[in-house]
């Protein structure tokens, strides 16, 4: 029978003897703090060296062949530098990017610290009361969950009476930072809870903003499913059970951490649940060859950016696609220089840009592979069936504007068997101009999209606010003439010359001259004088 240690009554009893019988539960071994002490080696070592020993010969049978060599491995590991830079390191042990020189082949090969496909092959073990010292101060976080030895989660935990104890967790988060940089150099997540409440985010990233609350939505037949067609659980024991559930943890650790380095600074992210939900039913889909499109609708501000470089990342790492072409398409050119800036700063290798309608048709034809980024214009007048293959998929961003007249025809055209995943904050229900955004992508699933993530949810996340406002009486004249002069004066100095461009500001103005005329009626009995927007005519007929 398991016994805990009683420091502090009320936080142990109802929350953190809790966490740990929960984390045992979802299969976590729990190593009582002499015993964890014991395997560490000290108070000064991060890692339980003895189970890392063990385990790297393990899942490295033929590279970590001896304990010295595996000892050189761990001593590598827990010497990184004790910052952003050290934990980039650590995480590149665990994705198993860092190599070891093997003398009897005198080449270097790629050393597996845990292995992400398989949960049976790790060891995962939760610990209390973890003692750490650096040799200048002494920290004790309240749990610390290991894989195969290796700190990955601290936890901190708070009595559910303490109005502020999520506030006083993060404080102590962030003075683990500052007083214990070692062993944060290897963590790469932490937990705050206090009962009522349970919060993650990614060590070395102590902003607010990256404080996330867990709010998983769980199946009917597993704690760790990722289905959504549920109402969310709240329950301390589903959230804690969720959050740890072994091969979810194995995924946030080698998917879903991203580190980012824009004008030569580093910052590391972690996706948020609907993020990672969405990520996986994107890749789900991918491998069914029965449907072949999706629709990925979560409100504006939700990271659909990192969801689609987490999905194209995924898609090429994972060796069940076979080699793909990711192709990621945009509809402007400052979203495009936005897109290869995000890819180049979360270390993604190498990507084509197509330059030109030729230089895409060509890289078409020639069958090329890995991630392809371009405009959606550059498709225009493509020819039938440029590439055939059936693994080449295709992730549109803004996918409302992208694909609605005929250049989505064309796009479609040149790829007949590839797989079209849309995002989009604002789908399009019913237009006179296309066939709609749900028509579109999302005609393969019952509800029109494959997953969806509401303004209604994202207030509940904290990931976005509410926004109050109050109607006020105006009085709107327009010019008619003065109007339509205006606007073809704009196009030209905008040097807006691309028929899908001035189309989509057509779009906009005719949606304006209609909401303009409504609200000219509904305040009549306030004076409100409306004078219609000039007659403005797409210039390809429709």
């Amino acid at each position: 029978m398991t016994r805990y240690n009683t420091r502090s009554f009320t936080e142990r009893r109802t929350v953190q003897n809790p966490f740990l019988r929960y984390a045992e539960e979802a299969g976590w071994i729990y190593l009582p703090p002499d015993e964890a002490l014991r395997l560490r080696g000290g108070e000064h070592s991060p890692v339980l060296r003895t189970v890392l020993v063990e385990q790297l010969h393990r899942l490295n049978p033929e590279v970590v062949d001896s304990v010295t060599k595996a000892e050189e491995v761990v001593n590598r590991l827990v010497r990184v530098r004790p910052n952003i830079e050290g934990n980039l390191e650590a995480w590149e042990y665990l994705k198993g990017l860092k190599t070891v020189f093997v003398e009897a082949e005198r080449r270097e090969r790629n050393v597996y610290l845990l292995d992400a496909r398989d949960p049976e092959a790790n060891v995962f073990h939760v610990t209390d009361e973890f003692r750490f010292t650096s040799g200048r101060t002494m920290i004790r976080a309240d749990v610390v969950l290991l894989v195969n030895g290796i700190p990955v989660i601290v936890v901190e935990t708070k009595a559910p009476i303490h109005p502020e104890g999520i506030a006083e967790a993060f404080d102590q988060i962030r003075r683990y930072h500052e007083q214990a940089p070692e062993l944060m150099a290897q963590v790469q997540l932490f937990v705050l809870s206090h009962l009522t409440a349970f919060f993650y985010g990614p060590t070395w990233n102590l902003s607010r903003k990256a404080l996330f609350n867990w709010r998983e939505q769980v199946g009917k037949h597993s704690h760790a499913s990722l289905q959504t067609n549920v109402a969310p659980q709240r329950d301390f024991e589903t959230l804690v059970k969720t959050f740890l559930a072994p091969r979810r943890v194995l995924k946030v650790l080698s998917d879903y951490i991203l580190f980012v380095r824009k004008d030569g600074e580093l910052s590391k992210v972690v996706l948020r649940p609907h993020q990672m939900r969405a990520a996986e039913k994107v890749l789900r889909r991918a491998q069914d060859s029965a449907k072949r499109r999706g629709l990925v609708w979560h409100t504006q501000g939700s990271g659909k950016t990192y969801t689609m470089i987490t999905v194209a990342k995924k898609l090429l790492e994972d060796p069940r696609f076979q080699n793909p072409t990711v192709l990621m398409i945009v509809d402007r050119n400052e979203l495009q220089q936005q897109l290869f800036q995000n890819l180049a700063a979360v270390g993604f290798g190498p990507v084509q840009v197509a330059g030109s309608k030729r230089h895409l048709r060509e890289l078409l034809r020639q069958d090329t592979r890995g991630l392809i980024v371009s405009m959606i214009h550059k498709f225009d007048d493509a020819d039938a069936n440029l590439n055939s293959r059936e693994n080449i998929f295709v992730l549109i961003d803004e996918a409302h504007r992208s694909t609605g007249g005929h250049l989505g025809n064309y796009l479609m055209g040149a790829l007949p068997n590839a797989t079209f995943i849309g995002f989009t904050g604002t789908p399009i229900d019913k237009t006179a101009y296309g066939k709609g955004t749900f028509k579109i992508f999302g005609a393969e699933d019952p509800r029109g999209y494959l997953d969806k993530y509401s303004i209604r949810e994202s207030i509940q996340d904290g990931t976005t606010v509410p926004l109050h406002y109050q109607m006020a009486p105006n009085e709107l004249i327009v010019d008619r003439e003065a109007m339509e002069e205006e606007f073809w004066s704009v196009a030209e100095l905008e040097g807006v010359a691309d028929v899908e461009e001035i189309n989509r500001v057509l779009d906009r103005a005719v949606y304006v001259e209609k909401y303009a005329q409504k609200s000219g009626a509904d305040r009549q009995d306030r004076s409100v004088r409306s004078r219609p927007l000039p007659h403005l005519r797409r210039t390809d007929g429709l």
